[in-house]
């Protein structure tokens, strides 16, 4: 299978865009590139993933997108206006939970609607009905129905986990950034876990840039693959997924599916190898 280009919009229709994007780090002899010249488009409804070596700018893309960190050169639009010049609602979940635990399950998926306009200006009047009502309906969704009191020490990790996407995803963001969240988790749960997010993100369609190191885990999910090289971080491959919705585990083991998690591992590899050979 051919690498296929990024589609083409307008920068109202992207979510996402990254324009010769460069970020370093210290200073003169010091300084470290940890991206350069980086362009990156991703379309309103997009799920794209982010694979390649340890050090090769998948987080720090991420953190650009976020608005945690700045960059050196080029500019960051995120849904077309630079990052940091309007609000964009943006849902997050990493490979750790992050649950507070000192509140209950169902106190932690509340928790953005507690913080994020326009959410917090109504939450004192709806939280005890129409809020609680809608944390429970996403529970069930994610197969934690009656968990809701339970505290997050009391879950495994896999349950910590749904209720993380729960969280991400209950104030309905316009951005939903994925931080390898199920890197953690051993096979079978994390199997289930892509089920799950598939189906949330068919029923929501929130654009979702997914950072891993799990070219299964990319294939199954995304709608585009881009490969990244390190040193410096750049994007050298970027790729369109071709396999129809909903997407089961079945489909991990058909040929065409082998076939282009084989090819994304060569590119890695090829990249990689280049890249030893310039130091």
């Amino acid at each position: 299978m051919n690498a296929s280009p990024a589609p083409t919009t307008s920068r109202v229709d992207n979510v996402i865009e990254l324009e010769k994007v460069g970020v370093t780090f210290g200073s003169a002899r010091n300084a470290v590139t940890a991206l350069t010249e980086t362009s990156l488009r991703i379309a309103r409804g997009e799920f794209v993933a982010l694979v390649g070596p340890s050090g090769c700018g998948k987080s720090t893309i991420l953190k650009l997108v976020a608005g945690t960190l700045n960059a050196t050169q080029g500019h960051v639009f995120v849904a077309g206006r630079e990052v940091g010049a309007n609000e964009v609602r943006i849902g997050m979940a990493f490979q750790n939970p992050t649950l507070l635990p000192w509140l209950n399950i169902r106190d932690n998926v509340m928790l953005p609607l507690k913080i994020v306009p326009p959410f917090k200006e109504t939450f004192a009047q709806k939280r005890k009905k129409e809020y609680r009502d809608r944390v429970e309906a996403s529970l069930t969704q994610v197969g934690l129905g009656g968990f809701g009191d339970k505290y997050p020490w009391q879950l495994s990790g896999g349950m910590q986990q749904r209720a993380s996407l729960c969280r991400a995803l209950i104030h309905d963001p316009t951005l939903l950034l994925l931080d390898e969240p199920f890197g953690a988790l051993d096979q079978f749960t994390r199997e289930e876990l892509w089920e799950i997010m598939q189906n949330l993100w068919i029923e929501k369609r929130p654009t979702v840039l997914l950072v891993t190191h799990d070219l299964k885990e990319a294939a199954y999910l995304a709608s585009r693959i881009c490969v990244m090289q390190a040193r410096p971080g750049r994007i050298v491959d970027d790729s369109l997924v071709p396999f129809a919705r909903p997407r089961t585990i079945e489909v991990s083991f058909e040929p065409e599916f082998v076939t282009l998690t084989q090819r994304l591992r060569q590119r890695i590899v090829a990249a990689r190898a280049i890249q030893e050979a310039a130091l």
